[in-house]
């Protein structure tokens, strides 16, 4: 055990009243997967397309992030400031791309190179009119490909328990493996308007 980190005590911990806290899982994969994705297990479903984000401003993606994110509480690009922010998206070594039906924004998929011989699959995810069609696996193996064709060693992800509730078991099936517990605490997005009242009523505020 590393004695320069600090862990939460045995037992329940109290947060404090206008934030939410959840147990993060983070997972990693060491190697590619062996056999790789066929190239049809890559291809999204007829009538969808993934296509760079270059050309999006932050004020269209912070729109999609709310579509995408809002049932899930995803929250963490909605405090950046908008200078971080457009470094982020403008950085040579994260990738974001965006999942196309028709001429609708419905998903998002970033992988960020920042860290040298590394990916994280920072943000995979649909809007809710878009799941259950088989995309989420063929989007998964999209990622995974673009990951493992640079010269990296680890590509990893983390998941919280305000993710889906089968989002854990997703990433374990696409070859990932848990390999650290965090929890995190963090003002509760609905109370600062960044996130309507309404969004993941199953998570409640406690103001």
């Amino acid at each position: 055990m590393n004695a320069n980190r600090l862990f939460v005590p045995l037992g329940y911990t109290d947060v404090a009243p206008g934030h939410i806290a959840s147990v993060v899982t983070d997972l990693e994969m060491l190697r590619p997967p062996a056999p790789a994705p066929a190239p049809s297990d890559t291809a999204l479903p007829a009538g969808f397309s993934l296509a760079p984000a270059a050309r999006m401003g932050i004020d269209a993606y912070r729109a999609l992030f709310r579509k995408v994110g809002a049932d899930w509480l995803w929250y963490s690009r909605l405090f950046m400031a908008d200078d971080e922010l457009t470094r982020i998206l403008s950085h040579p070594d994260v990738e974001v791309h965006i999942v196309r039906q028709a001429d609708q924004d419905v998903g998002i998929l970033e992988l960020d190179f920042r860290d040298k011989g590394q990916c994280e699959l920072t943000f995979l995810g649909l809007t809710p009119e878009c799941t259950g069609k088989g995309l989420g696996r063929a989007l998964m193996n999209q990622a995974i490909a673009l990951a493992w064709a640079r010269p990296i060693t680890r590509m990893w992800v983390h998941t919280c328990t305000y993710d889906h509730p089968s989002a854990l078991r997703f990433y374990i099936k696409a070859g990932f493996t848990p390999c650290a517990v965090r929890v995190e605490v963090q003002v509760d997005p609905r109370l600062t308007g960044h996130l309507p009242a309404d969004a993941a009523p199953q998570v409640p505020i406690i103001a």
